[in-house]
């Protein structure tokens, strides 16, 4: 048996053994993989509440915001039209949100938060602090706040090599959860 063969156990942190493609990218890889399994924890947290992963950040610009037009809904949140239309439709019907026409323009749509929702932001906040905790539940808070000074030096790097041909992206992102 070689050194080669001889693979050291897994840990319990460690979820899939890293794919010889992305040798070259090893903190790529892992930044995907966190964020496949924020997004599937982020999905449980949101069940709960009827929402699904995404309807949230929606949620919280109008909440932000209230009513703006549906095309700056969709600039801000930075997603496809098509998937914020199925969004907004989904909770139009749960009594979330509420569209209209604009009034100063009849083709443009307002979108706002409804007096229903208001709940809902409290019940979305209190999702997000067990997200929170689950996340960075293994991390003291020396490292915590290291994790969310790397991530912005990060996030800031990947804002500035979008701006230089995807503009859109990053601003966007910006104004998302972390700004950039």
């Amino acid at each position: 048996m070689t050194a080669e063969s001889v693979q050291e156990p897994r840990s319990a942190t460690q979820c899939a053994a890293v794919p010889s493609a992305v040798l070259d990218g090893p903190v790529s890889h892992a930044i995907s993989r966190v964020s496949r399994l924020h997004r599937i924890a982020a999905g449980r947290v949101l069940r709960d509440l009827g929402l699904h992963p995404g309807q949230e950040f929606l949620m919280m610009h109008l909440w932000d915001s209230g009513a703006v037009r549906q095309s700056e809904l969709i600039k801000a949140v930075g997603l496809d039209p098509s998937t914020v239309t199925k969004m907004l439709q989904r909770l139009e019907l749960s009594g979330h949100v509420r569209r209209s026409p604009d009034p100063a323009d009849r083709r443009a749509s307002l979108v706002e938060a409804t007096d229903a929702s208001r709940g809902l932001l409290v019940e979305v906040r209190r999702a997000w602090g067990e997200l929170e905790r689950q996340t960075l539940d293994g991390l003291d808070t020396a490292e915590r706040a290291e994790l969310a000074r790397l991530l912005g030096k990060v996030e800031a790097t990947l804002c500035t090599e979008l701006a230089r041909g995807f503009g859109a992206e990053c601003d966007a992102a910006a104004e998302g959860p972390g700004g950039c």
